[in-house]
């Protein structure tokens, strides 16, 4: 278990190493082989040349590809110094840069809208795992029944909508038409019970969609799982029907829905942004699609990264789960 841990973890380090060389290539390199120079994004077309050279300078955009790439790898541990036309400048670590548009660091950027994008994927996910597991495994287990029959419609329409429209449609009605939610977001840190009902919505909202996905897959699995040997040899042996359901039939169900768990949740919270636009949610969506807009490349970066790490850290929760939810999968 053990070595499969630490190599499960170098993999993980390996791969986020190949991201950020990617990723730093994508938005620093093949915009200047576009014509696009990124020290002209940073000040603005309209200023003068030696302004810009100076930015430049500043961001190290002269140096040789490599140098710049270490100064990067090199910022996220111990630190980085900007300086360029008699400015200094002192960005701590982990250090993502400065944002193009308000010259703040990055980092704390992505920390104060991390929290936002994390317990609005989290919640839902909470949601969509308890509901859309739990109509799988009835609709399965009532198979061809008006429960089933009506479950899978609701479940075919939640895969069908789109979440602006489900979750304007959830604003009209229960928001401005009947007025039970205020839906306007609050910190956690101002107040519980309006964070709770500022989140509770968009919570619904994404859990509609994904227990939509997750009922589907679940009542596939769990009739494919019902059929197998080792459960008619449970029921022969006497074992009651809840014994059988949630001991032996659960667990060999859970498998495929921990493997979407793992990418749905890591893909959400890099991918929130209709959700947080729709909701006036200030997240990590909400921030790089204002970065796109502006062209704020190193506000993309650090989102990227950040989104990246956070994919590749549920993928590996995910497999070190397997062996606990299934002891049929062993980790050698």
């Amino acid at each position: 278990m053990l070595a499969y841990l630490i190599r499960r973890l170098f993999a993980a380090a390996v791969m986020l190493v190949v991201i950020i060389l990617v990723v730093f290539g994508i938005f620093f390199l093949v915009p200047r082989w576009a014509g696009v120079d990124p020290a002209t994004m940073f000040v603005g077309k309209q200023a003068d040349p030696a302004a810009i050279e100076a930015v430049r300078q500043k961001l190290g955009l002269a140096d040789p590809i490599f140098a710049q790439v270490w100064e990067f790898f090199k910022g996220l541990f111990v630190g980085r110094t900007y300086s360029g036309g008699g400015d200094v400048t002192e960005c701590a670590a982990p250090c993502f840069g400065y944002s193009f548009r308000n010259e703040q660091a990055i980092w704390p950027v992505l920390t104060d809208r991390f929290p936002v994008t994390l317990g609005l994927a989290l919640g839902a996910a909470f949601l969509w795992l308890i509901f859309g597991v739990a109509a799988g495994v009835l609709s399965a287990l009532k198979r061809g029944s008006l429960w089933d029959r009506g479950a899978m419609i609701i479940a075919l329409g939640g895969v069908s909508l789109p979440i602006y429209f489900t979750g304007m449609l959830s604003l009209a009605i229960f928001s401005y038409g009947l007025g039970w939610i205020d839906g306007r977001y609050v910190p956690l840190s101002e107040s519980f019970t309006g964070w709770l009902g500022g989140m509770i919505l968009p919570w619904v909202t994404l859990a509609f969609l994904y227990a939509a996905m997750y009922a589907r897959i679940t009542r596939a699995t769990m009739m494919e799982v019902l059929g197998e040997d080792y459960i008619r040899t449970a029921r022969a042996k006497g074992l009651t029907e809840p014994v059988v359901i949630g001991k032996h039939a659960m667990r060999s169900t859970m498998t495929p829905i921990l493997t979407m768990l793992g990418m749905d949740l890591g893909a959400l919270i890099g991918g929130a942004i209709l959700t947080e636009t729709t909701f006036s949610l200030p997240g990590l969506g909400q921030a790089v699609l204002t970065a796109i807009s502006d062209k704020d490349l190193p506000v993309i970066l650090g989102v990227t990264l950040i989104t990246s790490l956070a994919v590749i850290i549920a993928n590996l929760l995910v497999d070190l789960l397997y062996a606990v939810i299934d002891p049929r999968v062993r980790l050698s």
